[in-house]
């Protein structure tokens, strides 16, 4: 019976064995059109450095305070601890020994220089879609760079996701390389926001839900981003921040500057607007706009029951309320000049209420842009009040003045005031 059971899974394990053979790397090689798209030539450098911006590379690959592109950044996930690795053009370090067909395959097959198949929080599920004269020339950027020497601090994450045949086997389930094609039902500024909202943007690594494995549906219907600590809200249902009743004009100035009437960023956001979005061109944001206005409606599911906050907690809230909010949003959360209302801000009735309590503890500051070079923030309160206290008036402003959503507990604070800011 015992040798039986071994011989199955013996079995077991060489079927697995070739399953996945068969799957790595499961690779997609496109060749450069010409050797000039990757030549040092100003003109690529400068498209390049575009497209960087785009791609917002610098976030992942920058750590706080460091030297651009030299990595260092760590990214903690639920599997463990990430290390953003250095991009700049020094030979040992970095990727000056790569050739742009090493390049071509990190970003479009998520496979390094030496084979081994990188982990898709650097989102290669996404920059599959650019094409290849686009990875030529954000090569030629990256190779123009002053070569830093940084050496890279390996991974630290836990068995079994530290195994490159338990990659192997994830990317058989979730990964298909493939460049965006474009749709000829819809015009070329449609399908030029398809691409950079799909692919180079890779906005759904955070505006989608991941599963217990990591993979996001790509749906951009919102999703708790475990490396962050914040929620980034659906971009297609109207309860958080569906696009869908804005105007273009409208989504155009939230993504170039950080505000617009009635809609502000901050958090992760910010960074992305700051370092990212002000930076493209105006033809660009507008294909951006043009596309999400587009995407289909999702159905606002009804929300979930629960057990309203009790009077006493309530009161204690408005008082709180008025201690330290009503100077600036107003007495009914009417808002006040350039600070926004906080009555039916959506921001606030999120099923998930981890942005208004960071917010609250850690402050909110949109972006200093081009177009809003004076932002105004809100100061952080985490000095001041306690747990209890801002779960209190985090649930006073989730249920006042029309918002309606489920009261915070002083534990849903407690975990998230323990999250860094990076």
């Amino acid at each position: 019976m015992k040798r039986r059971a071994l011989l199955v899974l013996a079995a077991a394990a060489l079927l697995a064995a070739l399953v996945i053979a068969l799957a790595w790397p499961r690779e997609e090689f496109i060749a450069s059109a010409s050797p000039a798209d990757h030549a040092p030539t100003s003109v690529n450098i400068a498209r390049g450095a575009y497209l960087a911006r785009a791609g917002d590379c610098m976030a992942c690959h920058t750590a706080r305070g460091g030297a651009p592109y030299a990595g260092g950044r760590v990214l903690d996930t639920p599997f463990g601890r990430l290390h953003a690795p250095n991009i700049t053009p020094e030979s040992t370090t970095g990727i000056g020994k790569w050739s742009a067909d090493d390049f071509w395959r990190a970003l479009h097959n998520g496979k390094s220089r030496d084979g081994r198949l990188l982990y898709p929080a650097f989102p290669y599920t996404n920059y599959t879609k650019v094409t290849r004269a686009d990875s030529d020339a954000l090569f030629s950027y990256l190779r123009s760079l002053p070569p830093v020497r940084q050496p890279n601090t390996p991974h630290d994450l836990r068995f079994p996701y530290n195994q490159q045949i338990t990659l192997a086997g994830w990317r058989l389930l979730y990964f298909k390389p493939g460049v965006q094609q474009s749709d000829g039902r819809q015009g070329a500024a449609w399908n030029r926001g398809a691409y950079l909202v799909e692919g180079l943007g890779h906005c759904s690594a955070c505006h989608s839900t991941r599963n217990r494995l990591g993979a996001t549906g790509n749906t951009l219907g919102g999703g708790l981003i475990p490396m962050l600590g914040w929620y980034a809200p659906s971009l297609t249902s109207n309860a958080e921040a569906g696009l869908g009743g804005r105007s273009v004009e409208h989504i155009v100035q939230l993504l170039g500057t950080g505000v617009a009437p009635g809609a502000g960023v901050t958090g992760p956001m910010a960074e992305v607007v700051q370092q990212s979005l002000q930076h493209m061109t105006g033809a660009d944001l507008r294909a951006m706009a043009l596309y999400l206005k587009s995407l289909p409606a999702e159905k606002n599911p009804a929300p979930p029951a629960y057990t309203p906050a009790p009077q006493a907690v309530l009161q204690a809230g408005a008082e709180l309320y008025r201690q330290h909010c009503a100077s600036c949003h107003g007495a009914r959360g009417e808002g006040k000049g350039p600070y926004p209302a906080l009555a039916g801000n959506r921001a606030l009735t999120l099923a998930e209420p981890v942005n208004a309590i960071r917010v609250i503890l850690n402050g909110g500051f949109p972006p200093g842009t081009a177009g809003n070079p004076r932002p105004y923030g809100m100061p952080p309160f985490s000095h001041t009040p306690d747990d209890t206290e801002v779960a209190t008036l985090v649930t006073y402003l989730r249920t006042s003045w029309g918002n309606a959503a489920a009261p915070v507990s002083s534990a849903e604070v407690n975990r998230y005031r323990s999250v860094p800011l990076d």
